[in-house]
């Protein structure tokens, strides 16, 4: 029996969560779901280039209670985006000027995207910052719970579809996938998660992932 199969309620996934935010020491990248070439080495960078700013922002990874379960929505992103159209994300965007960092920036994303009210969310942490090249942006994961199932409104321009997952589903490494894809000419192994017939990949993968292994980490010191 796994250790995940003893816990009654969500509460306990509550409490495992919060402390997976913990500080720690870091995951190290080899329990990240992170795209390498076919010899085996990192395919992206961490940091900016030289001289490059990175536009500051921030997503939020919603928990919501699901019976004995924790749930999380994901949204796929519209067509009519700058970037990153189709792919499955994370509520989140820009940290506009004024606002006081990333957690009031994700929670503004996440009701402007899914009409998840601010006031709503109690905020338990974050994740590491990330690197994304393709955008020049320079994310925080903020991890949140709202105490009910959130009625969930997504706003048509930005989102196209929600899928969601439980905590019990990200912790199966059967949901994790690995293909050969070739992205801007090279060929490169691309490692996912399968949810709902979608392939999370890239930023969100590695946001998920380092969650996931947060997770594991605290459950084997149980």
């Amino acid at each position: 029996m796994r250790a995940t199969d003893t816990l009654p309620t969500w509460h306990s996934w509550a409490r495992l969560v919060q402390a997976a935010l913990m500080p720690g020491p870091a995951i190290p990248p080899d329990q990240l779901l992170l795209v390498r070439d076919l010899a085996g080495n990192l395919a992206r960078s961490f940091d900016p280039p030289p001289g490059v700013t990175p536009r500051l922002g921030a997503v939020l990874l919603l928990l919501y209670p699901d019976a004995d379960d924790l749930r999380l929505p994901l949204t796929v992103r519209s067509d009519q985006l700058p970037s990153h159209r189709g792919e499955v994300s994370l509520p989140g965007g820009a940290i506009d000027p004024g606002e006081d960092g990333p957690i009031s920036a994700a929670l503004r994303e996440a009701h402007e995207e899914l009409g998840v009210p601010s006031g709503a969310v109690t905020v338990w942490g974050m994740l590491s910052s990330l690197y994304i090249s393709p955008s020049n942006f320079r994310i925080t994961p903020v991890v949140g719970l709202i105490d009910d199932v959130p009625v969930l409104r997504p706003n048509a321009a930005e989102v196209s579809a929600v899928i969601t997952v439980t905590l019990r589903e990200l912790l199966d490494s059967a949901l994790v996938v690995e293909e050969q894809w070739t992205l801007r000419g090279n060929e490169v192994r691309v490692p996912f998660f399968a949810i709902a017939g979608h392939k999370v990949w890239g930023a969100t993968a590695i946001v998920l992932s380092e969650f996931v292994a947060r997770m594991r980490r605290v459950i084997s010191d149980e």
